[in-house]
């Protein structure tokens, strides 16, 4: 499993972009579109390059159209990762921003948004983010899950999983290739009662759905139907 795909393509960080705001949540800078009133949320969590990225608040803000309060903290504190530090290659940067540690901030910003009133969570994650939803998805700490493009996940954490999951993958991707989507696959089949569905995305690479070239027709296509499905898997289960 290598570094350099998952790294590939990184965002141009915006700190304004989008139309929500941001504000503080479980402790965390967070990115919030929607209304604050919302009983339901949904919580995107960014890959490697951080809750800035443009297209990552894009999501968030079609999740918050649809009636979810949508937030997305900052889980990596203001320390994106760069693939133009060769000193601090990705095995370093993942030892002070490990998703371990993601899970546990996860859950604070999940107390916080019951505190507020929510009464139902569901969570979409993105490459590094997917395994902090999985995390969440073992401890029933969220309605529903969404992995794209998963780094990190394992078949043991599938086998674990115990609320409705959905992983979209891609057909080019080092972290999670087809063969062991099959496996995710074939695994949440087995599970009696836990809604679950994969789907391999042809000809896209690893962080297709965020990390993608608006000038690319095919690109965008792939990236809005992924998006799509994470919105539609959200509006079933997270109730």
């Amino acid at each position: 499993m290598s570094g350099p795909q998952c790294c590939a393509n990184p965002p141009t960080l915006d700190p304004s972009a989008g139309a929500g705001h941001v504000l503080q949540l479980g402790g965390l800078s967070t990115y919030v579109a929607g209304s604050p009133n919302s009983k339901l949320a949904v919580l995107i969590i960014s890959d490697i390059f951080g809750y800035e990225a443009p297209n990552l608040r894009k999501v968030a803000d079609k999740v918050a159209a649809a009636g979810f309060y949508a937030v997305v903290p900052d889980f990596i504190h203001g320390d994106p990762y760069a693939f133009d530090k060769p000193d601090r290659p990705l095995p370093v940067w993942l030892k002070d921003h490990g998703t371990d540690k993601g899970f546990e901030e996860a859950k604070t910003v999940i107390e916080a948004l019951k505190s507020h009133g929510v009464s139902a969570v569901g969570a979409a994650g993105y490459c590094w983010g997917a395994k902090v939803t999985i995390e969440l998805g073992k401890c029933e700490l969220i309605q529903a899950g969404v992995l794209l493009h998963p780094a990190w996940v394992t078949v043991d954490d599938t086998r674990e999983v115990k609320v409705p999951t959905a992983i979209l993958g891609a057909e080019i991707d080092d972290f999670a290739p087809p063969e062991l989507l099959k496996q995710f696959e074939e695994v949440l089949n087995a599970k009696s009662g836990v809604d679950s569905l994969v789907k391999v995305f042809p000809k896209v690479e690893h962080g297709w759905t965020i990390r993608y070239n608006a000038e690319d027709e095919a690109a965008v296509k792939s990236a809005e139907e992924a998006n799509q499905i994470l919105l539609d898997w959200c509006v079933k289960h997270v109730k």
